[in-house]
């Protein structure tokens, strides 16, 4: 006689039939499907199960994931929006698919109009030209080729013109 047979009769039937009809979700725990929210242009480290061998981003240009040994994960936000990554082990198992949110940043940020264009500082304490995602592209590549020509000169290769 079937194991189904026995506890048909039984007054919990119907708890256990559910109970078995939900162990392969139950496989998921609750920490494989979270949601990781990060900043745009910052980092955030998490963990995630030690046997991952491979991690797929749906979209790179929102965020960047990178493996780390033990398991750990370090999540850079790239762009504003939703993306998600998937955890796979060896052997191509899933191991977890977390959604991930990177948003803008939330403090002493100072957002200029001119117009149509935007120009972005980062007011912390003394104001500062910032590059921000949807800053006008003349502000935008100004304010990153400073940053080239500064990060240039600082490295000894000798990337800042006179």
């Amino acid at each position: 006689m079937s194991v189904l047979r026995k506890i048909r009769g039984h007054a919990a039937f119907p708890l256990i039939l559910v109970a078995m009809l939900m162990a392969p979700v139950a496989a998921f725990s609750a920490s494989d499907t979270e949601s990781v929210s990060v900043i745009v242009d910052q980092a955030r480290v998490i963990k995630l199960p030690e046997r991952v061998a491979t991690i797929v981003v749906g979209n790179p240009l929102i965020a960047d994931v990178t493996l780390q040994p033990g398991g750990m994960v370090v999540v850079t936000g790239k762009g504003y929006g939703s993306t998600n990554m998937i955890a796979l082990d060896r052997t191509g198992a899933v191991l977890a698919d977390r959604s991930i949110q990177v948003e803008g940043p939330n403090d002493k940020l100072v957002t200029v109009f001119r117009g149509v264009d935007r120009e972005s500082y980062s007011c912390t304490p003394t104001c500062q030209r910032r590059a921000t995602l949807g800053d006008a592209p003349s502000y935008f590549d100004a304010v990153l080729g400073q940053t080239g020509n500064l990060n240039g000169a600082a490295g000894g290769s000798g990337g800042a013109k006179p």
